[in-house]
């Protein structure tokens, strides 16, 4: 417990647990955005490198639970359909990774900040695209865009629901699918990490705490679900990443 406390402020680890439960409960209404909601706005708190050890487990553990909802030969199905971008989209996180201890904290927050307003923008906008069928090419650039960005932030949801959904994905297929990406997106975050150093063990300890707030949120969540008007919540939750992203963009250029 003392280890725990030496690493931040007891506040902080209060507010830290809050975070984890709003990121869980967004997950559970809307199926992704919790590493989204927790790196951004513990971010605003602690170091990026810190922020991002942190959802490291709670994700894994969350989209593990996400991608067995409906057992475990579904999802086998979802991840053969989708072995393309899971392949490259795990290689290239496991690359980008390695950039998180090199590259300066201001680059870092912008990198962060960046996709979250895009993708805040775009879906607040209406923008939509569409894909007739799955093509490799496509499906490759993608998955590597998305492992990029999963790599040195721990986010890939944007990218990975714009293709389903793109794809005109059935909603519970969705559902599962977006788990099993995120869920061995998870597992390679996750290793990268402890060959990047920022999954350590003076980190690890802060990332686990996370797992019990997350997955309660995530239950919220789930129970949430047939109870809101899911089109008002998922604005609401956009425009708070925009503010939070706008707010880290800030910090980059002023840094």
């Amino acid at each position: 417990m003392e280890a725990l406390f030496g690493l931040m402020p007891p506040g902080l680890w209060v507010a830290a647990f809050a975070i984890a439960v709003l990121g869980g409960l967004v997950k559970g209404v809307v199926g992704f955005a919790m590493p989204m909601v927790m790196i951004s706005l513990l971010s605003t708190l602690i170091a990026p490198e810190l922020a991002l050890a942190g959802l490291i487990l709670p994700t894994l553990i969350t989209n593990v639970a996400q991608a067995l909802w409906q057992g475990a030969g579904a999802a086998w199905a979802s991840a053969r359909r989708f072995w393309i971008f899971l392949c490259v989209g795990g290689v290239v996180l496991l690359a980008s990774a390695q950039l998180v201890r090199v590259l300066p904290i201001p680059v870092l927050l912008g990198i962060i900040g960046v996709p979250v307003v895009g993708f805040a923008l775009l879906q607040l906008a209406g923008w939509r695209f569409a894909l007739a069928r799955q093509r490799a090419g496509v499906e490759a650039g993608i998955g590597a865009f998305a492992g990029f960005l999963g790599g040195v932030s721990g986010i890939w949801g944007p990218p990975t629901v714009l293709y389903l959904t793109a794809l005109g994905t059935e909603k519970k297929e969705q559902m599962r699918a977006q788990g099993v990406i995120y869920g061995l997106g998870s597992v390679a975050l996750a290793a990268a990490h402890v060959s990047s150093g920022v999954l350590n063990p003076d980190t690890v300890p802060f990332s686990a705490a996370l797992i019990l707030p997350a997955l309660l949120g995530q239950w919220i969540g789930g129970k949430l679900l047939d109870r809101i008007d899911q089109v008002v919540f998922r604005r609401a939750t956009l425009l708070v990443l925009l503010v939070v992203g706008l707010n880290l963009i800030r910090r980059a250029l002023v840094a």
